[in-house]
């Protein structure tokens, strides 16, 4: 059974900055190509950047440019860097496999872009 643990999120103002952490048991981390991905309310969950068991990255247009994804296949975590944060932003944050999911999903970590 895989574990994802999200932390990092909180209330920040727009223009700031969060790092998101994901530490993930119970795989063969660095075979999966690892996502981030966010829910607002009343919307669908979406993919915002993946990363494969390379480096190779990708991003959605709506962050490209302001998030960085990265990994540590020592540690098994994943890691997003949000920087020019705006409140379209907010969202419940989520890790898992990327396209394909693992079936389990974590708790998530709020983040809230508001002044």
């Amino acid at each position: 059974q895989v574990q994802l643990v999200e932390s990092g999120g909180g209330l920040v103002q727009p223009g700031g900055s969060l790092r998101l952490s994901c530490a993930v048991s119970g795989s063969i981390f660095i075979f999966y190509t690892m996502g981030w991905y966010r829910q607002a309310p009343g919307k669908q969950r979406e993919l915002v950047a993946s990363i494969n068991s390379g480096g190779t990255t990708n991003y959605a247009d709506s962050v490209k440019g302001r998030f960085t994804i990265s990994r540590d296949n020592v540690v098994d975590t994943v890691y997003l860097q949000m920087t020019s944060l705006k409140p379209e932003d907010t969202a419940v944050y989520y890790c898992n496999a990327a396209p394909d999911t693992f079936s389990s999903w974590g708790r998530g970590t709020q983040v809230t872009v508001s002044s």
